[in-house]
């Protein structure tokens, strides 16, 4: 069970308070290895920029026994006080990590706790951002970045996509993905996808067709795929396949494939017995040896580490 400390402050939009509590937190009873606890530097009532107000019955002390600090939000003109920013670094100093979700990302910025780091916010604050902190290495061309010690966002979903990542992280690809029906979400889109994506929606479904070569992919993961099949699949030339693809995803198909392949190769680790052979085999590695060298370049792991971090847990649940 981890203790979350997520920072509420008055005039604050209720939606970006909600992202964190309603991922991290029990839904209908089901609890999810999270004690969320909603605080602020002066608890009691206040108000939203929604027309209600809420209650909040915590105050800063929460963070000092947290291990993970949610900032979900700030107002980049605002001033923060020293005894939140000193909240903020006595708990990363203590080892919790901040997560700066959207414009959370000015106060994770103002306590100094990522100089010359990289930092993601939201692209329409950016500019903003990088010309009050030229310390940092502000990105907006992604959705979400992790250092380990610090994660941020963008804002709105991909909020629910960082939040989704730390149950990842935490409690593995099976408990992520349940969250995410919970919630009726999609399960994962990677840190490294773009921001905005200047692409029209399509105005049918059905002419998709890079949803629909997904849907094929998806279906083969065990089986080699390449990009000339891929293609030919939905009746699309090589070359126009790989720029739709990077249109529509901002990825190409070979990173976007690669990332499908290790969900399933982590989420047969943490709901079977399979050996770690079959697991490459049956998530398209074709061998134990590709995925171990997958799994240390983007995971920072090995399989049989995270088979035996994840799987009790998660065979529970």
């Amino acid at each position: 069970m981890r203790t979350v400390a997520v920072l509420a402050y008055d005039g604050m939009s209720p939606f970006h308070l909600s992202v964190p509590c309603l991922v991290l937190g029990e839904r209908r009873g089901r609890t999810t290895g999270y004690d969320v606890l909603v605080c602020a530097e002066e608890p009691g009532s206040m108000r939203t920029n929604a027309g209600f107000g809420i209650s909040v019955d915590h105050g800063l002390e929460a963070m000092e026994r947290a291990d993970v600090v949610v900032l979900p939000s700030w107002e980049p003109g605002r001033q923060a006080s020293d005894v939140l920013l000193d909240a903020i670094r006595g708990a990363h100093a203590r080892g919790a990590t901040v997560v700066g979700l959207c414009i959370g990302a000015f106060l994770v910025a103002e306590s100094g706790i990522a100089v010359g780091r990289e930092v993601v916010t939201h692209w329409r604050w950016a500019d903003e951002l990088r010309v009050q902190h030229p310390e940092l290495d502000v990105r907006a061309d992604v959705l979400w970045s992790d250092l380990g010690d610090v994660i941020t966002s963008a804002g709105t979903a991909a909020s629910l996509d960082c939040c989704l990542h730390l149950v990842r992280m935490h409690h593995g690809v099976e408990e992520a993905e349940k969250v995410a029906r919970d919630i009726v979400v999609a399960p994962h889109r990677s840190g490294s996808q773009a921001q905005y994506i200047p692409v029209p929606v399509p105005p049918d479904p059905g002419d998709d067709v890079i949803e629909k070569a997904m849907v094929w992919a998806r279906g083969r993961l065990d089986q080699p795929v390449s990009l000339d099949e891929w293609a030919g699949a939905v009746a699309l030339s090589r070359r126009t396949f790989t720029r739709q693809f990077r249109a529509r995803t901002g990825s190409s198909g070979q990173a976007w494939l690669l990332r499908q392949r290790l969900d399933r190769a982590r989420l047969l680790l943490e709901t079977t017995d399979l050996p770690v052979e079959r697991v490459a085999a049956s998530s398209g590695f074709g061998s134990s040896d590709a995925l171990r060298h997958h799994f240390h370049a983007l995971l920072g792991t090995t399989p049989q580490r995270h088979r035996q971090e994840f799987y009790s847990s998660t065979s529970r649940m």
